[in-house]
């Protein structure tokens, strides 16, 4: 093939898609898995000081160094095997070593992430989980198992992968604060695939923890929502009652209409995130192609008896949102075309009132007009008297005669003036 020039993005991109294998766990093995989220503006997140954090941890084991930038990390850390991952909102570790403790789930597993380096992490806590692989011995030690670690009314198992393994957690927080999943491997089941499995259920429980965010941001909205609504509602009956000034309730609608749309911005970027985590937590249960054990609840039925209700709570608050906001767009509107039609009759009305005076001005100069006539006429058979009186003795007419019979043509002329002045004014 003839040489031809790579797009620079080009193995980054193909390597991205083997970027974060899965880990290789033998069973028995335990584990820890801990998820880190910044309390606000997660997304927007300094990830070097991620990265900063986990370079501390790995300087006291004397472990080697992950890439500058980099988004996933896996090493041994003593004889525990370290993942790291950095994802959009939060950063996981999984630390898993070979073996299980006499006793299960035992509180001390988390004491490889020390104390004062867990108090230094640039975040909270999100979820933890302690893990525990056994291998499958009967269904009695397998019942028995789940009997003792697990709260009966909640705890989902089911067999996975065509029987390779049993998986068993109630999602609750015990008294060391993680949650505790256990998974019960055929003597088949590879280390691939024990990872694999691990993987998912860590996966499912921190995307679960994550959506449900999401509710805990409707919760916060539901009671401003519930004022703005009932607010909303009055003032469109105020509306179609027409008992307010319609200028005031369009300003008092277009408040509402800010604070919701401000409501939404805010909330949008949960509603989506929220959104996407329930589809990955479907998406995850179902790859591994859950059958039912001892007549258990699987983790589908879980999910959807105590996780499915409240996504639906996300997603009806979200489309309520909206459509307030539509709502109150709308009724702005009209709101605006009602404030609108009623200052076109105002200003129709104050036109009418205009031509009304322009009308009674042109009459008033009229009148003005004919009394100027009649002034100016006067002045002008004075001065013509005070001209032609010295003519009068020579004609054989008096004063008084001569004055009348130059009256009426000098009116005329003052009117033909003014009537010429007029018209060239206009």
């Amino acid at each position: 093939m003839p040489p031809i020039a790579d797009h620079p993005l080009r193995y980054s991109l193909a390597n991205e898609l083997h970027a974060r294998p899965f880990p290789a766990m033998s069973v028995p093995a335990t584990g820890l898995f801990l998820a880190i989220k910044r309390e606000e503006g997660a997304a927007a997140r300094d990830r070097d000081q991620d990265l900063a954090h986990l370079v501390a941890l790995l300087d006291r084991q004397g472990a080697p160094h992950p890439q500058p930038g980099a988004t996933h990390y896996s090493g041994k850390i003593g004889r525990h095997t370290l993942r790291w991952e950095s994802h959009t909102e939060f950063v996981t570790y999984t630390v898993f070593a070979e073996g299980a403790g006499q006793r299960p789930f035992d509180p001390a597993e988390a004491s490889v992430l020390p104390e004062d380096w867990l108090a230094e992490a640039p975040g909270v806590r999100i979820t933890s989980a302690l893990i525990r692989v056994v291998p499958w011995k009967d269904k009695e030690n397998a019942r028995a198992a789940i009997a003792d670690h697990f709260v009966a009314e909640s705890v989902a198992v089911a067999r996975v992968l065509d029987n390779a393994a049993v998986i068993a957690s109630d999602f609750r927080i015990d008294e060391a604060g993680h949650q505790r999943i256990l998974v019960i491997a055929a003597p088949s089941i590879g280390p691939n695939r024990v990872g694999r499995i691990v993987t998912r259920l860590c996966e499912i429980e921190t995307y679960k923890s994550m959506s449900m965010l999401g509710f805990s941001r409707v919760r916060s909205l539901e009671p401003r929502m519930g004022e703005i609504d009932a607010r909303l509602s009055r003032m469109i009956e105020e509306m179609t009652g027409g008992g307010s000034s319609s200028e005031e309730t369009l300003r008092v609608l277009l408040d509402i209409s800010a604070e919701l749309e401000a409501m939404v911005a805010r909330a949008s970027f949960r509603f989506g995130a929220t959104a996407a985590y329930e589809r990955i937590v479907t998406q995850r249960i179902n790859v591994l192609r859950e059958e039912r054990f001892e007549g258990r609840q699987t983790f589908t039925e879980f999910m959807m008896r105590r996780y499915q209700p409240a996504m639906r709570t996300v997603e009806s608050t979200q489309a309520r949102l909206a459509a307030m906001a539509d709502r109150a767009r709308r009724a702005g509107e009209l709101l605006r075309t009602r404030v609108e039609v009623e200052r076109s009759a105002q200003n129709q009305s104050l036109l009418e009132s205009m031509d009304q005076r322009a009308d009674m001005q042109l009459k008033l100069q009229k009148t003005v007009e004919g009394l100027s006539v009649v002034a100016i006429s006067y002045y002008a058979v004075s001065l013509a008297g005070y001209l032609l009186y010295p003519l009068a003795a020579g004609l054989g007419m008096s004063k008084g005669v001569l004055t009348a019979l130059v009256t009426l043509p000098i009116i005329l002329a003052v009117w033909l003036i003014i009537r010429r002045i007029r018209g060239a004014v206009h």
